[in-house]
């Protein structure tokens, strides 16, 4: 694996841990961006990860957000959208991932931690995790998703609450609205996040990419739309070597050993 100066990669048993390493907090600036960026290429070119794991450093923060001082670095609107257009396309990046890329939430979430978070396709929080997009607090939006994203995941009324309030919200909460898979002790969270991603791990690779594929293009199209793409993506494991030995392990009662082909 390649050295990073604020990304850390640990990969054990097709797992990927990719821990985000900027103290005090996490904090978001172009080199750490830069960092995440090369570090989810080489993970996705590597065959040996075939899931993985985005945490955070420490005990203050998964992320707790885009670096301030740089954000008021910015001179005008083009290099504004140009600082916003890489922060999306590397989230873009997670979220379209072919692997399955979980979020283990050590600690708060805010800002661009969250929207790195919402791009992830689980997330798994502590139970002193603590998640919001405070941007209006400082007379700006959420710009790497936010707007996007959050209502999305858990319908406008309360995005549109959050986005334009800046309150935070718990783990909890977080839970109740769908914004969270599982709210767990803090000790327990990179566990929790690690028997999930073993477990999606011992799955077909085909499996996982056709299924990814399916729900994220499908929630862009109509349901008429959507659910040929998912015909096709079932058409396209049949035949396959996994999809025969899942078939013929569960006519004999056993456990299916996958292959990835």
């Amino acid at each position: 694996m390649a050295e990073y100066t604020n990304v850390k990669i640990v990969l054990d048993d097709r797992v990927a841990v990719l821990t985000i390493d900027h103290p005090p907090v996490n904090a978001f600036n172009r080199a750490t961006l830069a960092d995440l960026d090369a570090a989810l290429d080489e993970l996705r070119a590597n065959e040996q990860a075939k899931v993985i794991i985005i945490t955070g450093a420490g005990e203050f923060a998964f992320v707790a957000g885009a670096d301030i001082n740089e954000i008021a670095a910015v001179k005008d609107a083009a290099e504004a959208k140009e600082f916003i257009f890489k922060g999306q396309g590397i989230f873009d990046k997670i979220a379209g991932c072919p692997k399955p890329v979980i979020a283990a939430i050590n600690a708060v979430a805010l800002g661009g931690g969250l929207e790195l978070a919402m791009a992830c396709h689980m997330r798994i929080l502590a139970d002193r995790a603590r998640l919001g997009q405070p941007e209006s607090n400082l007379g700006i939006i959420p710009g790497w998703g936010g707007t996007q994203r959050l209502p999305r995941l858990i319908g406008s009324a309360k995005a549109i609450e959050l986005i334009l309030t800046g309150d935070m919200i718990n783990a909890q909460e977080a839970f109740r609205l769908g914004l969270a898979n599982k709210v767990v002790p803090a000790g327990q969270v990179l566990a929790e996040a690690k028997g999930l991603a073993k477990k999606l791990a011992a799955k077909s690779k085909l499996t996982s990419e056709a299924a990814l594929k399916a729900i994220n293009e499908g929630l862009t199209l109509s349901l008429a739309d959507g659910l040929r793409l998912e015909a096709d993506q079932f058409g396209n494991l049949i035949g396959s070597n996994d999809t025969k030995e899942g078939i013929n392990a569960f006519l004999q009662k056993r456990q299916p050993k996958f292959t990835d082909s």
